[in-house]
């Protein structure tokens, strides 16, 4: 028997509260286009724009298309080529100018087809930032649409979280501190443009990213609390199973030893024996080590993030 308890950050119940399958349906098509790593950063970024959206009290309409943006804001990776795109280590000053490229040519792809024309701002801006020191245009904070301003820190937090490649909240405050600092000024914005003490990032769209950090912190705390419950109480049943395997090894008489029997039976699940108790017992006791100690980190996690400012 494995164990798992599994935890998805990106729970999409907010997108399916707006009912998004059907009229993406077709955006969501093209990500097949895209490598697999692309194709699941566009899908959590779609997530993570929905929960910021719901934060900043987007009305439903608004949702919807910044939600749809957001899957499509990479969508000009498809043009890129795969040993730049794919490529482990960092990217010369050649190939980054290629990369940059993706929003340009995301935003052609979306121009030239009248179904995703409405969505252009995604693939386009989210790669601009309000000091100007963004790409492609180096627009500055007043000329830089809402959507993509929501969709530029979603993006930049998930590229994070992926490159430190965390399987849980542990360390995320790290890329949030990342994050928060992209709101302060740059010493490289651009002068004269009147946004030079805006920083990158939207301090408001940060602020509401902190708070949907902190609910799925609390989220995955409540699930692990659960599962170390259900933990808990199946390492009982398997403490009794030792008991009575002990005592029917001890047994001298036939009548113990088949009432032992007999009760190890009744607790034993369909799909576990004497023969592989000790392994599975074994499982069940990492497990609750693990989920414990998970626990006692998201616990230390979570103050951190709660004291974070922007």
């Amino acid at each position: 028997m494995e164990i798992k308890q599994t935890f998805n950050f990106y729970d999409q119940t907010y997108l399916k509260s707006y009912n998004l399958d059907k009229a993406i349906q077709y955006q969501l098509n093209l990500l097949d286009s895209l490598d697999v790593y692309t194709r699941e950063h566009c899908e959590n970024v779609a997530t993570i724009t929905c929960n910021l959206c719901k934060k900043l009290h987007c009305s439903k309409g608004f949702t919807e298309y910044c939600v749809t943006c957001a899957y499509l804001h990479d969508i000009g990776k498809m043009f890129i080529p795969a040993s730049i795109l794919q490529k482990p280590s960092s990217l010369t000053d050649e190939e980054y100018e290629i990369m940059k490229t993706h929003t340009t040519l995301g935003y052609k792809l979306c121009i030239k087809d009248a179904k995703l024309r409405p969505y252009y701002a995604g693939p386009y801006y989210h790669h601009e930032a309000l000091d100007g020191t963004g790409y492609p245009q180096g627009l500055v904070k007043k000329d830089i649409p809402y959507e993509a301003q929501i969709i530029r820190v979603a993006d930049e937090y998930d590229a994070l979280v992926h490159k430190r490649q965390y399987k849980t909240h542990i360390g995320i405050s790290d890329a949030l501190n990342i994050i928060i600092e992209n709101t302060k000024p740059s010493p490289n914005a651009p002068s004269g443009t009147g946004f030079t003490k805006s920083g990158k990032n939207n301090k408001l769209i940060v602020n509401k990213l902190i708070k949907v950090v902190i609910d799925d912190i609390e989220y995955e705390i409540a699930c692990t609390m659960d599962y170390v419950a259900y933990l808990d109480k199946e390492l009982d049943r398997y403490k009794k199973i030792e008991k009575y395997i002990q005592k029917k090894n001890e047994a001298k008489k036939q009548n113990d030893i088949l009432y032992y029997e007999q009760y190890i039976d009744m607790l034993l699940r369909s799909d576990e024996s004497v023969d592989n108790f000790d392994n599975l017992y074994k499982e069940f006791k990492d497990a609750y080590d693990l989920r414990k100690e998970i626990l006692e980190n998201l616990h230390k996690e979570i103050k951190i993030v709660k004291k974070l400012k922007v």
